[in-house]
């Protein structure tokens, strides 16, 4: 056992001479440019070695660079899509905006060219059963509202005042089945009544002779004593004959029920609006 740990040691510093001798002679003998090899191999291990180092240090750093840089591009992103969601939101309050204006200028227009008295109302309610069609509106009592006032829009009648109280009034609806309103065929001038089915209207009542097309505009009488006569109800969208009656004959109203936002409660009653307005023409005869 001993004696192979000596040959082991000399074999070791057998290996450790020669590595020795080697070096001394690369440090001695020189390259063809005048450098010695021991400084060419030297500069050679160490260039590779600084290669190596060099590339693991600069894939680091563009590592950690492209990290920083793909948060700062995430945080960019964040930052654009709630510009963006602002932007819409903006976008979509000022499309309501437009809209309520342009409501708003209608109900002005059809306020000025109307001979009754009106005031304008907000809808601030709608009845849920699909039964019983109503809404409520913002003004009551207060503001001089009655049963039975004739509610109107610029498309057209939209109900009358059924509950009102100081501040605000509940609307049956036209379609409501409980609502009727005397009707005028605008071409022909052939009378009925129109009644709400909950969800349309129905034109009851019509002689059998009356000449109705589908397509006619109907609007109303004003026979009923609460709505003024000439405010559009609808047209005919389709109608039956059964045994030479008038059996179904189907209207489709003016107003978009589900859109309203605003309204005007006529103030005058019919009669009296009627009475001024022949007074105004008698007058108007006489100049």
């Amino acid at each position: 056992m001993a004696l192979l740990d000596i040959r082991q040691r000399t074999g070791y510093l057998f290996m450790a001479v020669t590595i020795g001798h080697i070096v001394l002679i690369s440090a001695q003998v020189n390259t063809q440019r005048g450098v010695p090899v021991l400084e060419t191999v030297t500069f050679g291990v160490f260039a590779e070695v600084q290669r190596v180092v060099s590339t693991v240090i600069g894939g680091v750093r563009t590592t950690w660079v492209d990290y920083f840089a793909l948060q700062e591009v995430h945080r960019e992103n964040e930052r654009l899509q709630e510009e963006i969601a602002q932007l819409r939101v903006g976008l979509q309050q000022e499309r309501a905006l437009a809209q309520q204006s342009r409501e708003l200028e209608a109900l002005v227009e059809l306020r000025t060219r109307t001979a009754v008295e009106t005031t304008g109302a907000a809808v601030i309610g709608s009845g849920a059963s699909p039964e019983f069609r109503t809404m409520t509106i913002d003004k009551g009592t207060g503001d001089g509202l009655r049963p039975d006032m004739a509610v109107i829009a610029p498309e057209g009648v939209v109900g009358r005042i059924i509950t009102p109280s100081a501040r605000a009034a509940k609307v049956q609806l036209l379609i409501d089945r409980n609502a009727a309103a005397g009707a005028l065929v605008e071409r022909s001038r052939a009378q009925g009544v129109v009644e709400g089915t909950g969800r349309d209207l129905r034109l009851n009542y019509v002689s059998a002779t009356a000449d109705l097309q589908v397509g006619d505009v109907l609007v109303t009488s004003g026979i009923d004593g609460i709505y003024p006569k000439g405010f559009v109800i609808g047209q005919i969208e389709s109608l039956e004959r059964r045994g030479g009656e008038f059996a179904d004959v189907v209207i489709l109203p003016a107003v978009d029920f589900s859109s309203l936002e605003a309204v005007l409660v006529v103030l005058t009653p019919p009669l009296l609006a009627e009475d001024e307005a022949a007074t105004a023409a008698a007058a108007q005869d006489r100049e």
